[in-house]
């Protein structure tokens, strides 16, 4: 599983081992991504945080992911019924992996609504960014190294901007190696090569669509 996020500018000197500015670890075993108010998204995350532990806690087990996605659910669906409170501005979207099911992604909205996913985007321009990955997911036969490839592809054609580029870009993936779960953020660099390739995949592509547009001509 992975994230891949659109970030503003961020400072040169922030540590990007302890700094993510759209994506956090929850528990061991599941992260989250978020699109909206960011004082709201700490605070909901602080909250699913806290969920986990005391789970944890009690039952000596990590806690399954929907029903941390569920008890999450349940607090941002009440604020829309109490007066004199408004709606968390946030959706969110979560990654995990349990025992009872393996990989999964959820996504929430502001009202407390939520559902299961095989691919999917929120924020800015995300139903396009949902179309396009409609076309070119292909479930079950994708590698980590190959559905990175389409995150970029997607990013790229529905970002905000002329050129992408490794610091306006944050990418988390979730493995799972020798029975433990690892959530790791790319650092700079290696988004930097995800980029490159990228590009120079695009390049190909285009040349080739030249060449053949002038054998046509040619004719």
């Amino acid at each position: 599983l992975w994230f891949i996020e659109q970030r503003r500018n961020i400072h040169k000197l922030l540590d990007e081992v302890f700094f993510s500015e759209k994506i956090y670890k929850l528990n061991e075993d599941m992260a989250c991504s978020v699109a909206g108010i960011t004082s709201d998204a700490n605070v909901l995350t602080n909250e699913l945080r806290l969920i986990a532990q005391r789970y944890l806690l009690q039952y000596q087990e990590p806690i399954p992911c929907e029903q941390l996605v569920t008890a999450l659910c349940d607090i941002k669906q009440a604020y829309t019924q109490f007066g004199g409170k408004r709606p968390f501005g946030v959706s969110l979207l979560y990654m995990g992996w349990d025992k009872h099911y393996g990989f999964q992604l959820y996504q929430s909205d502001p009202s407390g609504n939520y559902g299961g996913w095989k691919a999917t985007c929120i924020g800015n321009n995300s139903a396009a960014a949902v179309s396009m990955l409609k076309q070119d997911f292909k479930e079950g036969e994708m590698a980590l190294s190959s559905a990175l490839a389409l995150a970029v592809k997607v990013l790229n054609k529905t970002m905000d901007v002329s050129k992408l580029s490794a610091e306006k870009v944050e990418i988390a993936t979730l493995t799972r190696e020798n029975g433990k779960t690892c959530i790791k953020v790319l650092k700079q660099k290696e988004v930097d090569e995800l980029i490159k390739r990228h590009e120079a995949e695009e390049a190909k592509a285009e040349k080739e669509k030249k060449e053949k547009e002038q054998k046509e001509k040619d004719k």
